[in-house]
C-alpha cells in the first residue's frame, strides 16, 4: 500500500503554495481539501490544534502544521528532487533566509498596506527586501537555490506574486526594478518556473481577495479623508 497523503488548505494562500510546490517538485501525487479561512473544518481543528490554520498536511495518518515545516517534512521523507542543499552548512544558511523572509520581510510588507502607505514603514519594509537584493547579488545565480529552487525561493513566494497583486489594488508601490533589479527578476523567473506557474492562483482571484481585504484606492481615500 502506498503513501495516503492529504493536504488541507487554501488555493489563495502563499503559505499552502509552499507546500503545493514541494510536492509538485517531488511528484506526490495527494488528495486536497480546500478550506475556508473563515470557518476552518473539524479535521483542521483537529490536526493543528494549536494554530487553528492551514496549510495542515496528513501522511499516513500523521498530521504536520506550519508550511515551512512540512516543506522541509516532505524533504526528508521523499528524497528526489532535494529542496534543501545537502551540505549542513549550505542547509543551515538556507533554513536562516526561510525564517528571515517569515520573520522581518512578510510581517515589514503586510505593516504597510495597513499603515495606508506610511513613509517610514515603507523605508523598514524596503530595509528587509535590501536584505535578499544582497544575498542575491552576492549568489550571483538565477534563484536562491542556484540554477533551481530550494527552500528559499519557496519561502519567498510571497514577495514574488502576492506583493505585487497588493500593490496594484492599494496604489502602493514599493517593490519596483528600480530599487531592486536582482530581486524583481528573480521574482519573474520563479513566476514562470514551469512547477510554480502550474500551482500559483489565478492574478485575477487574488485582486478580488485584496480588492475586498483592503479597499479600492479611491474607498481608501474616502475613508481617510
Amino acid at each position: 500500500m502506498g503513501d495516503e497523503v492529504k493536504l488541507y488548505g487554501a488555493g489563495g494562500s502563499p503559505f499552502v503554495c509552499r507546500v503545493k510546490f514541494a510536492l509538485k517538485m517531488k511528484g506526490i501525487k495527494y488528495e486536497n481539501f480546500e478550506e475556508d479561512i473563515s470557518n476552518m473544518s473539524a479535521d483542521v481543528l483537529k490536526y493543528n490544534p494549536v494554530h487553528k490554520k492551514v496549510p495542515v498536511l496528513l501522511h499516513n495518518g500523521n498530521p504536520i502544521a506550519e508550511s515551512l515545516v512540512i516543506v522541509e517534512y516532505i524533504d526528508d521523507v521523499w528524497k528526489e528532487v532535494p529542496i534543501l542543499p545537502q551540505d549542513p552548512y549550505e542547509r543551515s544558511v538556507a533554513r536562516f533566509w526561510a525564517k528571515f523572509i517569515d520573520d522581518k520581510c512578510n510581517p515589514a510588507a503586510f505593516k504597510v498596506f495597513g499603515s495606508n502607505g506610511d513613509e517610514q514603514v515603507i523605508a523598514e519594509a524596503c530595509e528587509q527586501l535590501q536584505m535578499l537584493e544582497n544575498e542575491l547579488k552576492v549568489k550571483g545565480t538565477k534563484f536562491f537555490g542556484g540554477d533551481n529552487i530550494n527552500l528559499v525561493d519557496i519561502a519567498a513566494d510571497f514577495i514574488a506574486y502576492w506583493l505585487g497583486t497588493i500593490e496594484e489594488v492599494t496604489k502602493i508601490t514599493f517593490f519596483t526594478k528600480d530599487k531592486f533589479p536582482k530581486l524583481t527578476e528573480w521574482a519573474d523567473e520563479f513566476v514562470n518556473c514551469q512547477v510554480v506557474k502550474e500551482i500559483l492562483p489565478p492574478r485575477e482571484l487574488l485582486l478580488e481577495f485584496f480588492k475586498k481585504r483592503y479597499g479600492s484606492s479611491q474607498d481608501r481615500g474616502k475613508a481617510s479623508a
